[in-house]
C-alpha cells in the first residue's frame, strides 16, 4: 500500500522528501548527522501564539504592553494642575507638592509560566495537522488561562490597595468594595444589584471628575446568564407572564440591550452592554483558593476563596500588563523514555497602575461594618493570619510599592 502525501501548512508532501520528518540523511534535506528536525517546531508555536490570542480575555481590557528587551517598564505618573483662585500682585506662584513627578514601574515575572507535554510519535505532530492542531489549542488555551487568572488577581488587588504616600496626584477617592447577596445562587435580584453597582462606579466617576475610557465589568457565566434574563418570567402566574419584558432580549422598547433570545450566546467571549460599560463572562474570577492552587509569582497566589470575590468593575489604566515579545518553543527526545518532550513557554509580569479605577463585588458577609472596606477585603485576600493588614502591607503584598 503506498504512502499517500501529507496536507500540511507548507503544502503537500509525501514522506520521501518530507523535510519536516524526524529521522532522515542529508540527501533528504534535513540534518547532516539524521538527528530530530525541529522545523515544525515554528509552525506549531504560530499556531499556540494564535490560540493564545483566541482565549485570553483579560489582557487586551488593561494597559497591554510588550517588551522586546530588558525587565521593567516605567509608567509616567505626574501631579495635577494647581488652582490660584485670586493671584495678588506681587505674590509668587509655585509648584508645592503637586509639582512631583513619579514613574510606576512594573517588572516581569522572575519565572516564565510553560505549557507542556510528551509523545510517544512525534510523527504524529509533522504529518497530523489535526493532532497538532488541537495540542497547539489546548496549550495556547493553558497558558491564556494561567494569564487571565493572574491579571484577574492583580485587578480584585487594584480594588484592594490604597494611595501611595508618594503617588503625586490629590484629591484621589477610591471607590468602595461592593457587596452583593445570593451569589452563591445568582437570582435576579443579585443580577440587578451588578446593574446598579455599574452605575454607582459611573457615578462616582463622574462625581469625582475621572475620565471615562472603556470599562469592563467580568462576572461569572451563572451571574452573565442572570444578566441576560432579567425579564423573564420565573412562574406560571398571570402577572408574571404577561407583565415581564426581557431586558436584555435585544427589545427596542428595552433600549436594545442585548440580543434576542434566538441566540445562544453560549460561548466565552459573548459580552453584554450596559451603560457603556462592557460585561463579559469569566472562569477566572479570583475566587478560587490560589495559595494552594498556585497560578504565578507570591502576589498572584492569594485566597480568593476567603475574599469571595465574585465579580470586578474596572478601566484599562487600573493594571499594566507586561508581556516578553515572542513565545519560547523546544522539543526533545527522551531516549530512555522512548518519547518527545515538548514545551511552550512565555515570560509576562503584571503591576497596579491608578487603583482608583478598580472596584471589587463580593459576596456579602455577616458583618455589615465589612461593607466598604477596602484593606479587610485585601487582607481576606492574603494569607488569613494575616486578614488585618495595613494599607502599607497590602500595597506592599500586591507589588504596589513601586514609585
Amino acid at each position: 500500500m503506498g504512502y499517500s502525501p501529507v496536507q500540511t501548512d507548507a503544502g503537500s508532501l509525501a514522506a520521501a522528501d518530507m523535510a519536516y520528518r524526524s529521522a532522515f540523511g542529508a540527501s533528504e534535506g534535513g540534518p547532516a548527522d539524521g538527528t530530530v528536525s525541529k522545523l515544525w517546531l515554528p509552525i506549531w508555536s504560530g499556531e499556540v501564539l494564535h490560540a493564545y490570542d483566541s482565549y485570553k480575555l483579560f489582557e487586551p481590557m488593561v494597559t497591554a504592553k510588550t517588551l522586546e528587551s530588558g525587565r521593567t517598564m516605567e509608567f509616567p505618573i505626574t501631579g495635577t494642575v494647581t488652582l490660584k483662585a485670586e493671584w495678588n500682585a506681587g505674590e509668587y506662584l509655585h509648584g508645592g507638592e503637586d509639582a512631583k513627578n513619579g514613574n510606576f514601574s512594573v517588572s516581569l515575572d522572575g519565572r516564565p509560566m510553560a505549557a507542556h507535554f510528551e509523545l510517544d510519535n512525534i510523527d504524529l505532530m509533522i504529518t497530523q495537522w489535526e493532532y497538532r492542531q488541537e495540542l497547539a489549542r489546548q496549550a495556547g488555551q493553558t497558558l491564556a488561562n494561567a494569564r487571565d487568572k493572574q491579571i484577574g488577581v492583580m485587578i480584585a488587588a487594584a480594588g484592594c490597595v490604597s494611595k501611595l504616600d508618594s503617588d503625586p496626584r490629590t484629591g484621589i477617592t477610591l471607590p468602595a468594595v461592593k457587596q452583593i447577596e445570593n451569589f452563591t445562587a445568582p437570582d435576579a435580584a443579585a443580577a440587578l444589584e451588578v446593574l446598579g453597582t455599574i452605575e454607582e462606579f459611573i457615578t462616582d466617576c463622574q462625581e469625582n471628575s475621572v475620565p471615562m475610557s472603556n470599562a469592563y465589568c467580568a462576572v461569572t457565566p451563572k451571574m452573565f446568564q442572570q444578566i441576560r434574563r432579567l425579564g423573564v418570567a420565573t412562574s406560571a402566574t398571570a402577572t408574571n407572564a404577561i407583565n415581564m419584558q426581557p431586558m436584555f432580549g435585544g427589545v427596542a422598547q428595552a433600549g436594545g440591550l442585548g440580543a434576542p433570545f434566538t441566540e445562544g450566546m453560549h460561548g466565552m467571549d459573548e459580552k453584554l452592554v450596559y451603560m457603556g460599560v462592557t460585561i463579559c463572562k469569566t472562569n477566572h474570577i479570583p475566587n478560587q483558593a490560589y495559595d494552594t492552587s498556585k497560578i504565578g509569582a507570591a502576589k498572584y497566589n492569594v485566597h480568593g476563596n476567603d475574599a469571595q470575590v465574585e465579580a470586578l468593575l474596572w478601566m484599562p489604566e487600573c493594571v499594566a500588563s507586561l508581556r516578553k515579545t515572542g513565545l519560547v518553543v523546544d522539543t526533545e527526545d527522551d531516549i530512555r523514555r522512548n518519547t518527545t518532550f515538548t514545551v511552550a513557554s512565555m515570560l509576562s509580569g503584571t503591576g497596579i497602575l491608578k487603583p482608583e479605577l478598580a472596584k471589587v463585588i463580593v459576596r456579602k458577609r455577616t458583618t455589615a461594618a465589612e461593607n466598604e472596606n477596602r484593606t479587610k477585603v485585601g487582607g481576606l485576600l492574603r494569607l488569613p493570619t494575616d486578614a488585618s493588614p495595613t494599607d502599607a502591607e497590602n500595597n506592599a503584598f500586591f507589588g504596589y510599592d513601586d514609585i
